[in-house]
């Protein structure tokens, strides 16, 4: 069939929504299919950007086609691209939507796609309820939906939101592997490469730093004495999408530096591998959450968890199998850590993390979206 992705995709610096993009039309394309994204020539306006650049210096991905016209805040644009997508009448349009800022932009493109009475629209939706809410979002939420035919989310939290919003046809899909990162090296030569102590215990907190995502709560669970006797030591791998100083001055206020390392430039595809290899536990303290694709990074590499009881998370990570769950404050994180790092407390955590890495395949996704997308 002919497929059509619109999404973020390189050169875009869009996080696990590019990366994910790029995997789903390279899947689709072993699988005999016709695939092309439609990308961003502009995503976000400077002036809302939290990053430092929207774009990334990394080769593309090879054999994938991409090409790079949306503009997010022009509606002349919107009105180019829908048309052109609909005299293209490709037989599946897949949507990423995980903020409702894009709902003008694509519930434009598909009202007009929407009318050559062919093309299937389907909507992977990462967020329903944006993360950071303002008044304006339910709105422009309700816009993107009306031309959808049908709805995948990732999550049941997600699942849970939609149907508050829309009764169209919606399917539950597991999150598949971010298997494209390469495979693990030996946790000392990755210790090694980010100049780390191989005698410490680590755990990791990766990805863009945003308030939801509770770094804060994270830090000052650093510092609980129980922890500090532990010598459990903290790696922050990830750009600033907040205010630097607040976090850097909650290292310095609890005397957090000798314990906590930080990489906080963008981390580049070729060296995420060197960060999930050198942790013991991968940490998501976050305050809310729909799914999170850090779950995801985390089986690929087999790593254990500890995340807290939000949004889809303990769907993602199961307590006692492969991962530890807790509470959103610093007293409850600090207890999941002492219970990672307490030998024993997860006697076949590298079995279950094996078992449950398999169930993730990108085959399996790509076979029940494709046939929700033609039933």
């Amino acid at each position: 069939m002919t497929i059509r992705i619109i999404g973020s995709a390189h050169p875009l610096r869009g996080g696990g929504i590019s990366t994910f993009n790029e995997r789903l039309a390279g899947i689709l394309q072993e699988q005999g299919h016709d695939v092309l994204i439609y990308s961003f020539s502009l995503q976000y306006p400077s002036i809302l950007f939290p990053g430092k650049s929207q774009h990334t210096d990394e080769p593309p991905p090879a054999g994938i086609r991409i090409r790079s016209i949306i503009n997010s805040v022009n509606p002349l644009n919107w009105i180019r691209v829908g048309k052109l997508i609909k005299a293209e009448r490709p037989d599946i349009l897949i949507v990423r939507f995980w903020t409702p800022f894009m709902g003008p932009c694509f519930g434009t493109i598909l009202r007009l796609v929407r009318g050559n009475r062919h093309t299937r629209i389907i909507a992977i939706t990462d967020n329903v309820v944006a993360h950071e809410k303002k008044a304006v979002d339910l709105m422009l939420t309700r816009y993107f939906f009306g031309p959808v035919h049908r709805f995948v989310t990732m999550s049941g939290e997600v699942m849970k939101d939609l149907k508050t919003i829309s009764s169209k046809p919606a399917l539950e899909l597991f999150h598949p592997l971010y298997d494209n990162y390469g495979e693990g090296v030996p946790r000392e030569d990755a210790l090694a490469a980010l100049k780390l102590d191989a005698g410490k215990k680590y755990a990791l907190f990766f990805g863009f730093i945003r308030k939801y995502k509770g770094l804060d709560l994270l830090l000052e669970a650093m510092a609980d004495p129980r922890v500090a006797e532990q010598d459990i030591h903290l790696i922050v791998a990830g750009e600033y999408y907040g205010d630097r100083a607040f976090y850097e001055g909650i290292i310095e206020k609890l005397g957090l530096q000798p314990k906590v390392h930080l990489f906080t430039e963008f981390i580049p595809n070729d060296a995420i591998k060197l960060y999930f290899s050198a942790a013991d536990c991968i940490v998501l303290p976050y305050r809310s959450a729909t799914q999170s694709g850090i779950t995801q990074v985390a089986y690929h590499f087999e790593r254990g968890m500890l995340a807290t009881r939000v949004g889809g998370l303990p769907e993602a990570v199961k307590d006692g199998e492969t991962g530890i769950l807790c509470d959103t404050d610093p007293a409850s994180i600090a207890d999941g850590l002492l219970r990672y790092f307490t030998p024993g407390s997860l006697p076949q955590l590298q079995e279950n993390l094996r078992r449950t890495k398999a169930k993730y395949s990108w085959k399996a996704f790509t076979d029940a979206l494709i046939s929700f997308a033609k039933s």
